[in-house]
């Protein structure tokens, strides 16, 4: 396992990512000073993006195109999902923001040979995610009813 997405499992077999980027950033805002430097003020986090970028290869058992698939499920689902990579370090509740493919050596039925892909999560509040595990929940109370 390389990295897991809640219950979605990141690997050779599903979709190996070859490329992790992380941008982080922090929130400062400024003051207009007359004479002097502008005044800064740390005002608390700001975003944390993961894009993962990968290739398929499906005809050479390098992942599928239904793991894709599963991701776009996820992604049309809307909730948050927690983020742990392949030593166990939890990075916390992440949203999929975007995921774009590139399709390219196709067969003559128009099967794509090799599908290269850009994942692009964003850091979401934890809170987010309990919400989402008390809707779960409260939707498995009310089906057993």
């Amino acid at each position: 396992m390389m990295m897991s997405l809640d219950q979605f499992v990141f690997g050779l077999k599903t979709v190996p990512y070859r490329e992790l980027q992380r941008q982080r950033s922090w929130k400062h805002r400024t003051t207009s000073r007359v004479g002097a430097r502008d005044g800064s003020q740390y005002t608390g986090i700001g975003e944390d993006t993961i894009t993962l970028n990968g290739l398929l290869a499906p005809d050479n058992g390098i992942g599928t195109t239904a793991s894709l698939a599963q991701l776009v499920r996820m992604a049309d689902a809307g909730h948050a999902y927690v983020l742990v990579d392949g030593i166990g370090h939890v990075y916390g509740a992440f949203v999929i923001d975007s995921l774009r493919e590139t399709a390219s050596y196709h067969t003559r039925a128009g099967i794509a040979r090799r599908i290269e892909f850009s994942l692009t999560i964003k850091r979401v509040d934890e809170r987010q995610l309990a919400s989402v595990h008390d809707a779960i929940s409260s939707q498995r109370v009310t089906n057993e009813q």
